[in-house]
């Protein structure tokens, strides 16, 4: 029997048995049955989850056509359009807004474009998160549409999701690239890891976080980059304890893979089996859902104006940087604490200050050394040596070297 015949001689039954309302009533329900199938099935197809929009991947083809600046020569000061993912507290996000201050001080004009397929922060919470950290009068947040832009001199990415926005963007501007870490390392070999290494290949002028980005962008994919080195605010660092120290400080990231913290919490488990009278601070994130096998003290998340006193607390810091170093190091230095950080080229090609204790990354080796540093006898002294080893790192002479990119890049 054919399916268009069953199912007329079913309807005809049911409106000689139960009546036109009967059949109406089932009719509705038999509708509302297949929809609801139809919808549970869409609803189990997995939609394509990426920072970048796909469709902005697809309209950059960087690889027939790369971008090549044209001639846009101009005087200071500039107007700076900005293409970033919400700002938050992270030392990325105020890494960048503490050069956008830099520059509002001399007149410049900042514009910061909000970029993100996953984050509907507003206007208003941008502004405020930021508050907190930059203090810039001639700064304005929008949300990026495509094409829209007030008119600027510059226009940077600032991350890997930005560039493709950026390199599609219909403007004048001279295009660039801030870059702070080496971003494909963030994920395991797949689409966004490629996504984010072609990224480097757009033409676009690099300005690097220290000269380990610099040279690996530029030996291995011939992005022309310059770098500017680190520093430590001295507003924020400095050292104020001088006096013998009986903690530790470890930087605990666990939502971040490349902090390292299983390696961390493996080398601090041996540390405290030898020195157990030591106190192990612990800051960057709430660990207190981890089973962590010693006693600590979770400081959770800290504002920056409050990690200087846990610092000058503490001998010596576990810093774990796995990719680009972090921004940690200097800053402990300034407070006359130790850094222990992983020895690699990522680490020593961004400061070869002598007194970061550079170790391998093995539980015994990183905890030898902080064994080594806290047992020192002169530690009071060398910690105030340590201190002054960075006492003209400021961020100033970053700025400064920043100026002179983009000056450059325009005249």
């Amino acid at each position: 029997m054919s399916r268009i015949k069953k199912y007329s001689r079913k309807a005809a039954t049911i409106l000689k048995n139960e009546g036109l309302i009967s059949f109406g009533i089932k009719g509705l329900q038999k509708i509302q049955k297949y929809q609801s199938k139809k919808s549970d099935n869409v609803a189990l197809k997995k939609r394509f989850v990426s920072l970048v929009d796909r469709q902005s991947v697809m309209d950059a083809d960087w690889s027939k056509n790369p971008y090549i600046a044209s001639l846009h020569k101009t005087k200071a000061p500039y107007t700076i359009n900005w293409v970033m993912s919400p700002p938050g507290g992270g030392g990325g996000h105020q890494n960048i807004f503490r050069f956008i201050e830099i520059l509002d001080k001399l007149g410049y004009k900042n514009n910061v474009y909000l970029y993100s397929t996953q984050d509907d922060m507003t206007i208003a919470q941008a502004r405020d998160n930021v508050s907190a950290y930059c203090e810039a009068d001639k700064l304005s947040f929008y949300r990026y549409k495509k094409n829209i832009m007030e008119q600027s001199d510059i226009l940077f990415a600032t991350g890997w999701e930005t560039a493709y926005p950026v390199f599609n963007e219909k403007t004048d501007a001279h295009k660039m690239y801030f870059v702070q870490d080496f971003e494909p390392f963030f994920y395991p070999m797949g689409t966004d890891y490629v996504l984010a290494e072609n990224t480097y290949k757009f033409g676009f002028h690099g300005v690097t976080a220290g000269g380990w980005l610099d040279k690996k962008l530029t030996s291995e994919y011939g992005m022309v980059c310059d770098h500017y080195d680190f520093g430590a605010d001295p507003k924020n660092y400095q050292l104020t304890n001088s006096n013998k120290r009986k903690e530790i400080f470890f930087y605990a990231r666990p939502v971040t893979e490349r902090r390292g913290f299983d390696l961390g919490v493996m080398a601090l488990e041996i540390f405290h089996k030898r020195m157990p009278e030591y106190t192990i601070n612990m800051a960057g994130w709430d660990i207190s859902e981890w089973d962590v096998p010693f006693p600590y003290v979770n400081h959770k998340m800290m504002k920056m104006q409050e990690l200087s006193d846990v610092y000058n607390k503490s001998a010596a810091a576990l810093v774990m940087s796995l990719t680009n170093m972090s921004l940690l190091p200097l800053e402990l230095l300034a407070c006359g604490t130790i850094p222990v950080v992983n020895d690699a080229p990522n680490n020593r090609l961004v400061s070869n200050n002598p007194y970061i204790a550079y170790t391998d990354p093995s539980p015994e080796a990183l905890a030898d050394k902080i064994i080594e540093i806290v047992k020192k006898d002169n530690l009071t002294t060398y910690s105030k040596e340590a201190s002054e080893s960075v006492a003209t790192n400021g961020w100033d002479v970053a700025g400064k070297k920043f100026l002179k990119i983009i000056d450059k890049e325009l005249s």
